[in-house]
């Protein structure tokens, strides 16, 4: 099977900021992202069919036989039997949204392309997990932890944890990979599981509930409060209380503070004693810009908090406000609430922004880069480059 992860456009646009710099497929929700979970259930590997400034740093490997699904999807067992019993030509959906193609020699140029073939063949499928806003990512990630929770552990046998210090409830609902170090700390699985990723760190008086996912090369600092349905993505350093959150990697919040209903793309950091709301003062709905929509709509959410786009930073003592958006590139500083959406690219805060210049910005996402050992080579550079243009409308100081 050629496996193709397309990006639904409409989704693709509701999914941003996070998916400026990434195919919806690689969204991180539960221990994996959509694409892994993909990659485990098939046995495959995949490509995706995503923005064209995207596709030269996620390949687009086509065959004369394709099967293209829908990237937001994250599968089950039920799903892909479905999937693979479709008959060339034949398509599968879901209330009214495609969700695979299994064709011969469907080839489309761009996703627009794909998501109008029309085709006599369909069939629907009842239930289907689709991520198709932001908020969803943590809404859904309790769920996703559990079931891939099963997928990783299936047959294999968890490290020891080889610590008398460490507190331990639930514990054939906790597993430990290889290389993971705990010291001191307490882990409750009794309501969820909990996966320590390889070469983790969780250290002491660090207190855990599951279910929570530490992916691998992640840190909980001293004394860290982590609460139920949160995954730390791989390489990054957390601490303070983290409570129902994604953090998708190579992103920090070291220090004390709250993060509450909220998503982190790559490359974030939050310094030290930076809090979100996840809660309104009049206990309401709360309303989060949509680039989609480009303006605020009702999530139908009680608690909801931040959302940050790739590379974006904050200050020490920053305070979110209940359902912020902040965009990719964004550095934000000073005292009192930044707006509800800061745009990308953005420099400043509640006293007001301008633009952080490009090469500005690309200097210091060099220098993140390079304390992990990584490039900001010329293909990072170019997709930045694109975002900066895209979201020029955004930053309404300019024109």
């Amino acid at each position: 099977m050629n496996i193709i992860l397309f990006d639904e456009p409409s989704i693709r646009e509701a999914l941003l900021p996070l998916t400026f710099t990434r195919p919806v497929a690689e969204i991180r929700v539960g221990i994996l992202t959509i694409a892994e979970k993909w990659r485990k259930f098939l046995g495959e590997n995949v490509s995706y069919l995503t923005q064209p400034y995207l596709q030269d740093k996620f390949d687009l490997v086509t065959d004369t036989h394709n099967w293209y699904i829908n990237g937001a999807v994250c599968p089950d067992e039920s799903l892909v039997e479905t999937i693979k019993s479709l008959k060339m030509g034949e398509a599968l959906y879901h209330q009214g949204i495609l969700i695979a193609i299994n064709s011969d020699n469907l080839q489309p140029h761009d996703m627009e392309e794909l998501v109008s073939y029309s085709t006599s063949k369909r069939h629907e499928c009842d239930t289907c997990t689709i991520v198709k806003e932001m908020w969803e990512i943590f809404q859904f990630n309790g769920q996703q932890i559990r079931n891939d929770f099963k997928i990783l552990t299936a047959g294999r046998q968890s490290q020891p944890l080889n610590d008398r210090f460490t507190a331990v409830y639930g514990e054939e609902n906790i597993f430990i990979e290889e290389g993971a170090i705990i010291r001191a700390a307490v882990l409750n699985a009794e309501d969820g599981p909990i996966y320590i990723g390889k070469d983790t760190q969780v250290l002491e008086g660090a207190l855990i509930k599951g279910p929570f996912a530490l992916c691998e090369g992640s840190f909980v600092n001293m004394g860290g409060k982590m609460r139920g349905d949160t995954t730390i993505g791989p390489f990054s350093k957390v601490g303070g209380e983290v409570s129902n959150s994604v953090i998708f990697g190579y992103s920090n919040k070291g220090h004390e503070g709250f993060l509450g209903n909220s998503v982190l793309g790559e490359w974030c950091n939050l310094g030290a004693d930076t809090n979100t709301s996840n809660l309104k003062n009049n206990y309401a709905q709360v309303k989060m810009w949509s680039h989609a929509q480009k303006n605020f709509r009702n999530t139908g959410l009680q608690f909801c908090g931040l959302i940050m786009g790739d590379h974006s930073k904050c200050s020490i003592n920053t305070m979110f406000n209940t359902g912020t958006v902040v965009g990719v590139s964004a550095n934000i500083f000073g005292a009192g609430f930044p707006s509800n959406f800061v745009p990308s690219f953005s420099w400043g805060g509640a006293s007001g922004l301008e633009t952080y210049q490009f090469q500005k910005a690309c200097e210091v996402a060099a220098k993140v880069l390079e304390r992990r050992d990584l490039k900001l080579d010329d293909i990072e550079k170019a997709v930045l480059r694109e975002v900066f243009k895209e979201t020029q409308q955004y930053r309404t100081w300019d024109s």
